[in-house]
């Protein structure tokens, strides 16, 4: 039998060559001007001009790099796996109240303490103090949708479930912000604008983790997802545990969600708007091709997207989260009016 990959060898090939030149570019540009020959020494020898120049590239950009592209392809992932269960072109992977779940742990974190009258300590607004408060609202979000996926038996009230908690964690968001000072405030803002920086190497290794587990999950369900795509029924006469496809993808789908808002911030728009390029692009509906793929080019596209928000040259980042909605909104948008077939 034909291995279907190979009929898309040369796209693969040229998307993986598209990468390392992104993940080049991204690391090439920043605040502070590198020589290109700087840089390759920092990786293979060591021996710079200045020490500094070796810390930035060793330290900062090149950490960045590795979280945009775990971000990029963990959220395009996700967005496909939400698209191919509800069968609708406009789910993503935040649909699920995964990302509400993380917002309402931080807000809870960071607006709560005046609200609620408890004094939090300095370590509680680190990295870690928020990546685990977003962890703990995602999780109980999530145990929740899973407990209500196994009262319905129709997938689309799911989906309806998750946007019902998505609502409900704003509104409770909402009614803290309104009891918060503008310092708290700001904070929150800070956090929801997204961040691919600042993560140290043990903060990615943790996230590079649970990416692992996430995906790994997904290859167990690539033939039934191609199943589902065709109706729950149809996958059902295939022989396919639709319920356990279910779950997986639920479980897949939380965990790479969760923990890249956790460590991230909520990043809109990769997850939604890549697996519609990627289909365009290969104008297949395999999950087997499209996994890879949408992996690799929402990789890319989160390595364009930090390359831009840096402003080359610039002491200046903007958030990551206006870029990718000024990527991704524009495709959407095209999408509609062009009305373009694509297989869901």
């Amino acid at each position: 039998m034909k291995n279907p990959i190979k009929s898309y060898r040369n796209i693969f090939v040229l998307l993986i060559l598209a990468l390392l030149l992104t993940i080049f570019i991204n690391i090439s540009l920043g605040s502070v001007s590198i020589p290109l020959k700087q840089i390759f020494l920092s990786f293979f020898t060591g021996e710079v001009e200045k020490e500094s120049w070796k810390s930035i590239v060793l330290n900062y950009r090149l950490p960045k790099a590795i979280t945009a592209i775990i971000v990029g392809s963990g959220l395009s992932i996700s967005g496909l796996l939400m698209q191919t269960l509800f069968r609708n072109p406009l789910a993503g992977p935040f649909v699920l109240g995964i990302s509400s779940g993380a917002s309402l742990g931080v807000a809870i974190l960071i607006l709560g303490a005046s609200f609620l009258g408890v004094t939090i300590t300095t370590y509680a607004f680190t990295n870690w103090g928020m990546a685990i408060a977003a962890s703990l609202g995602a999780f109980l979000v999530l145990f929740a949708v899973m407990l209500a996926a196994t009262k319905v038996r129709n997938t689309m009230s799911i989906l309806i479930i998750g946007l019902m908690f998505g609502s409900l964690t704003a509104a409770v968001i909402s009614v803290l912000a309104y009891f918060s000072s503008a310092s708290q405030l700001q904070q929150y803002l800070f956090w929801s604008f997204g961040s691919l920086g600042n993560l140290s190497w043990t903060e990615i290794s943790a996230l590079l983790v649970v990416y692992l587990i996430g995906v790994l999950l997904v290859t167990l369900i690539i033939k039934p997802l191609n199943s589902l795509l065709l109706g729950e029924n149809y996958a059902k006469s295939m022989g396919v545990n639709v319920k356990r496809t279910r779950n997986l993808t639920l479980i897949s789908t939380s965990l790479l969600t969760g923990v890249i808002t956790a460590f991230s911030g909520p990043i809109a728009f990769i997850g939604l708007a890549v697996p519609h390029l990627t289909k365009i692009m290969f104008h297949t509906s395999n999950h087997k091709i499209l996994l890879p793929a949408v992996a690799i080019s929402g990789a890319i596209i989160m390595l364009i997207c930090d390359s831009i928000a840096q402003l080359p040259n610039s002491e200046y980042t903007l958030p990551i989260n206006a870029i990718t909605s000024l990527f991704g909104a524009p495709i959407i948008i095209w999408l509609l009016v062009r009305k373009r077939k694509i297989n869901y």
